[in-house]
């Protein structure tokens, strides 16, 4: 069988697109390693064979097997989304045929091939998921070669080996079935020199099997959300805390403030965390999941309504209710957690907007802005 041309031009077409297609994320750089079977096709030519090993013989008819399993281990470092460098060991069976000839006699003939190859493998990703691949390199194949005649062909040599290095290309798919495991379907043509000198192509279709290690994962920064305050209602309201998709970000510049109803974290007059509370709550530390941070900390404000010295108290004990749940639940460091009460001294209201004369349950909803917990995060990032 003669080389195919168009099959080297696909490949290195193909690699060319993969090599020119942009990075679609720089931190993937990791080892791999996997194992593939398949099938291997030899393309030798069974009577220039028998003519060129029996000189003077004439090949009167010809079988042969040119398929065998075939496999193959292999490692490799992912350099980039888009470019990997791999080296393994293969296999690619044997091809057998058998001739009868003339003079009267036949000519057998077993060849197994295997050796050891360099590629450089592009990449082009089609989603996050699924990709193409091509490869080109070079491969030292061992030959083996197995004779044996009968008649006129008695005399021929028992066995033969040589090795060569010599090109291969290759094309295929892949598929990310886990982080840790993809799956391969690639079609690769392995260029290789038989006994008579003459070199010829084996074509190898396998599936292989995948398994990346050290592969760090993409990291995603959102931006940090505003800071959200309550404003003034007539009944007690659940503070609105913006959602984030992904781990907050923080700038070391601008520490971020983010301020939760007392009245929704506890009650009226309490220091026990309700269930709406705790839905806050839970929100905020899984914000924080993935954030680096120096220092957290947690303020308790209450209204103008009842002593100095209460007032004090039930801050001190709603900022230190707040950290326990942070660190209990939310599981962050608790080394990093300050809790402080400031009691009525920084109130949100200004003077004269909810004056005493006014009733108790209208002066209670008045100050509800005063009655708050303040939780400021300093980040790194």
């Amino acid at each position: 069988m003669k080389n195919r041309p168009p099959f080297r031009l696909l490949a290195l077409a193909g690699l060319g697109a993969l090599l020119a297609a942009p990075a679609f994320a720089q931190d993937t750089s990791h080892f791999y390693g996997g194992v593939g079977a398949g099938i291997a096709r030899s393309a030798n030519e069974t009577a220039r064979t028998t003519g060129v090993l029996l000189p003077g013989v004439d090949t009167l008819s010809s079988s042969s097997d040119r398929n065998d399993n075939a496999f193959k281990v292999f490692g490799g470092y992912q350099i980039n989304r888009n470019i990997a460098l791999e080296t393994g060991l293969y296999s690619l069976g044997k091809s057998r045929f058998t001739t009868t000839t003339s003079p009267a006699g036949s000519f057998s003939s077993a060849t197994k091939v295997r050796g050891l190859n360099f590629d450089v493998v592009g990449t082009l990703p089609f989603t996050e998921r699924f990709a193409g691949l091509a490869r080109v390199g070079a491969h030292h194949a061992w030959s083996k070669e197995d004779y044996s005649g009968t008649g006129a062909n008695a005399g021929i040599a028992a066995s033969t080996k040589h090795n060569n290095t010599n090109f291969k290309v290759g094309v295929g798919l892949q598929y990310e079935l886990s982080p840790a495991m993809w799956i391969r379907g690639e079609v690769e043509r392995y260029r290789v020199k038989d006994s008579t000198g003459r070199r010829n192509n084996i074509d190898m279709t396998s599936v292989s099997l995948v398994f990346p290690f050290g592969r760090a994962a993409p990291r995603v920064v959102a931006a940090a959300p505003a800071p959200v305050y309550v404003a003034p209602a007539p009944a007690p309201a659940p503070v609105m805390i913006a959602p984030a998709p992904a781990p907050v970000a923080i700038a070391p510049a601008a520490p971020q403030r983010v301020s939760f109803s007392a009245d929704t974290l506890f009650g009226f007059d309490k220091d026990t965390v309700r269930p709406e509370g705790m839905a806050a709550l839970d929100t905020f530390s899984n914000q924080l999941q993935g954030t680096s941070y120096q220092s957290i900390t947690v303020e308790g404000h209450t209204d103008r309504m009842g002593s100095t010295e209460y007032n004090q108290a039930l801050s001190n004990d709603r900022a230190s209710t707040v950290k326990d749940y942070l660190v209990t639940r939310g599981k962050l460091d608790p080394s990093k957690i300050n809790a402080v009460g400031k009691g009525e001294g920084s109130p949100v209201t200004q003077a004269g907007d909810c004056p005493d004369k006014q009733s108790r349950a209208s002066l209670i909803a008045c100050l509800q802005p005063d009655r708050r917990v303040e939780v400021e995060v300093n980040a790194t990032r």
